[in-house]
């Protein structure tokens, strides 16, 4: 038997995140170690609580949950309730967690499971918050880390501001001090998940499947998709995270070009951008692949058939909805 990637993941859940989790908990080719929250799409604590309730809903109940940093490094939190509503995850009825986050911070969890396990791959799917003060606390694990793998900026336009995506947008000198590291990093932007999208021909596939966890996917989508085409006119809602867990899973599904990659810290209009030299005129050493291509019908074979390994959840699972 192939030997399985280690993983841990770094998320602010998120109706898309959700997705990456459900993907990074079952893929046979992945050991996830842990699931680490930090405040993006809503507060650390409903982010946390959305990632407990996913794992009660999927019955994942040996990964542990670590609660992550609260606020980006040196700017006041702006959640994204706009996208992903009051709750983070909002739409269908979530199951109240059937456990508790472990009682240490998402930052020691990380250094810890980095230096003590060889080979460890990092994917952060949210804000860089918890990555960065990881690093920044305990330099030693960047020669341990096998790399880290992000959802997050943009080669073109943002999605938050003209300029920046929402995830970099957050915290900037977090994703500075990420891409400064020297670690080996795979940035999947937004030019590779927005050709991601759920489809109807799409949703249709996942509501034929008949069971639980797929049926709960097609409600956080309906609820996403309704979002997008109000906020950005998106016929269909593209899910952004898994695709971070695709290409690490199957790295030929996205097309990479390594470029040297800038966070933007201080524009009036360009804050939490970045600057990707894709034509190296910056004469800079690369220090990230960054994705551009997307192959979709291959990333949606890999994510449904491995929402279709769910077993079923329990009857009563999910009958509870957070207040």
């Amino acid at each position: 038997m192939e030997k399985k990637q280690k993983i841990i993941l770094d998320c602010d859940p998120g109706h898309d995140d959700a997705l990456a989790l459900l993907l990074a908990a079952r893929h046979p080719s992945l050991e996830l170690l842990a699931i680490t929250t930090v405040a993006g799409n809503q507060t650390v604590e409903k982010t946390t609580r959305n990632a407990l309730s996913v794992c009660t809903l999927a019955r994942i109940r040996e990964v542990p949950v670590a609660k992550g940093m609260a606020q980006p490094l040196v700017r006041e939190a702006r959640y994204a309730a706009d996208i992903h509503g009051e709750s983070g995850l909002d739409g269908p009825p979530l199951p109240l967690p059937e456990r508790e986050a472990v009682s240490e911070h998402a930052v020691d969890v990380i250094i810890d499971l980095v230096r003590s396990t060889d080979d460890v791959v990092l994917i952060a799917t949210g804000p860089l918050t918890n990555v960065a003060s990881a690093i920044t606390r305990e330099p030693t694990i960047l020669s341990r880390l096998k790399g880290i793998y992000l959802m997050g900026g943009a080669i073109g336009l943002g999605n938050v501001t003209p300029a920046a995506e929402f995830n970099i947008y957050f915290d900037p000198e977090a994703a500075a001090i990420v891409f400064n590291s020297g670690c080996p990093i795979t940035m999947i932007p937004l030019e590779v998940t927005h050709q991601a999208l759920a489809t109807p021909a799409v949703m249709e596939r996942l509501r034929s499947l008949g069971r639980p966890v797929p049926a709960f996917v097609c409600q956080l989508l309906d609820f996403f998709g309704t979002t997008y085409r109000r906020v950005f006119g998106f016929a269909a809602p593209p899910v952004h995270d898994p695709c971070a867990v695709a290409a690490l899973i199957e790295p030929t599904l996205i097309n990479m070009h390594r470029m040297y990659v800038a966070v933007e810290t201080r524009g009036e209009y360009t804050l939490g951008r970045t600057v990707c030299d894709v034509y190296g005129v910056l004469g800079r050493r690369a220090n990230a692949r960054v994705g551009y291509g997307l192959d979709a019908a291959r990333f949606w074979e890999l994510l449904i058939e491995t929402l279709a390994s769910y077993e079923a959840v329990a009857s009563g699972v999910g009958a509870a909805e957070q207040k």
